[in-house]
């Protein structure tokens, strides 16, 4: 062989090497999925305020924050056991339709934390009451969950006029970087 072709080939292989190593390092991630229900009665409204748009009947917007415990059994996030669950945000809802951004901050037992982005889509459920159906993104953590990355679903009723909250179920599929 002549001693351009070498380098071609030489060359190639360092590339194809470059590329492979960060996506054996982007299997090694390996997904982690945790499910659990928070029971109505472990959360509670801590503001939440209400305003009348004006325009139409039952046309809000809606400011709140939620705070949910675990003071049974709690789920457990890369060896960590979930402490308490802060949700703060605003909605907008018209005869019982809309839609929330919110952000979710996850405490766990040591104190480290992850943070969510998360956006809802509102519907009627049943005897006045509704349901937010959401996802999002993890947007970071601090201490052990550092790296964490990954999406949270999120399932609640609740009846915003009362002030009162159903059952909410909460999926989270997540990894941790290097």
């Amino acid at each position: 062989m002549n001693r351009r072709t070498t380098m071609t080939l030489t060359a190639m292989a360092l590339l194809c090497l470059a590329v492979s190593l960060p996506a054996g390092t982007a299997v090694a991630q390996q997904k982690q999925q945790v499910s659990f229900k928070v029971p109505g009665e472990n959360i509670k409204f801590g503001v939440q305020q209400n305003v009348s748009v004006g325009d139409v009947p039952n046309h809000i917007l809606r400011l709140f924050e939620t705070h949910a415990t675990f003071p049974n059994n709690p789920p457990v996030i890369n060896g960590l056991k979930l402490a308490e669950i802060w949700q703060r945000g605003l909605a907008e809802i018209a005869d019982g339709a809309g839609r929330t951004s919110s952000y979710y901050l996850f405490v766990m037992e040591n104190g480290d934390k992850f943070f969510v982005r998360n956006e809802n889509i509102i519907q009627p459920a049943t005897a006045g009451k509704l349901t937010g159906t959401g996802v999002g993104h993890i947007t970071g953590g601090t201490g052990k969950l550092g790296t964490i990355q990954g999406i949270v679903r999120q399932l609640t009723t609740f009846d915003p006029i009362a002030g009162a909250l159903g059952d909410s179920q909460i999926d989270i599929d997540y990894s941790m970087g290097k």
